[in-house]
């Protein structure tokens, strides 16, 4: 199957790409910040969630029939800055509630689905497993389909073992803001901001010269 050694390499990038800031980092951070450790355990475990449909849509070629269609990527970017807009709405529309309560109305189920929908609709997240897991592959070595398979899972295990444990240090900064007075109007302001950010950011992504 997969040399250790290449598998080895794989998670060292893997590692390297995790420790670079990017709107993944950025969703568990604010909902950690804004909502608790709870919050940014769910949207580590969205996001790897989302992580292996994406990898099962790279390893059989639905991803390359995706972006063989033009319109798709501006689909799925307009699709997910509006979603992400209007996660900044629910998060502003509850000013004068509680950070507690704010937390309780989401609920775990509710950000775990939030970030497995925002990652799915991402097409720079979509275009990345097609492009970055088949660097690793080697024909000769057996099935293609079986070795992406496998990178993916295990960028996805990797993921959620790494965006977990952000999500749960961002979640003890949360709780130690949440003793302070005017944290509440802080920690709502700060999702809202960075969901609106990263909306503004798909809006105005290029298009890849390749695939899309």
């Amino acid at each position: 199957m997969i040399e250790l050694g290449t598998l080895l390499l794989f998670l060292l990038a893997v590692l390297t790409l995790f420790l670079s800031p990017g709107p993944n980092m950025a969703f568990v951070l604010s909902h950690g910040i804004a909502l608790g450790p709870r919050a940014g355990f769910a949207a580590g475990l969205g996001i790897a969630a989302a992580d292996l449909v994406h990898t099962l849509c790279a390893a059989t070629g639905i991803t390359a029939l995706v972006a063989a269609w033009p319109p798709s990527f501006d689909l799925l970017r307009y699709a997910g800055a509006l979603y992400l807009l209007w996660l900044a709405w629910q998060a502003l529309r509850s000013d004068g509630a509680s950070v507690a309560a704010h937390a309780e109305r989401v609920g775990f189920a509710q950000v775990l689905r939030r970030a497995w929908i925002n990652n799915l609709v991402n097409p720079k997240a979509l275009l990345f497993f097609m492009v970055f897991l088949p660097q690793f592959v080697d024909p000769a070595r057996g099935d293609v389909t079986a070795q992406l398979t496998v990178l993916g899972v295990t960028l996805s295990l990797a993921g959620l073992g790494f965006n977990t444990a952000l999500g749960a240090c961002s979640g003890m900064i949360g709780r130690w803001l949440r003793q302070r007075r005017g944290a509440a109007g802080f920690q709502r302001g700060l999702l809202a901001t960075v969901m609106i950010g990263l909306a503004l950011r798909l809006m105005l992504l290029d298009r890849p010269s390749k695939g899309f």
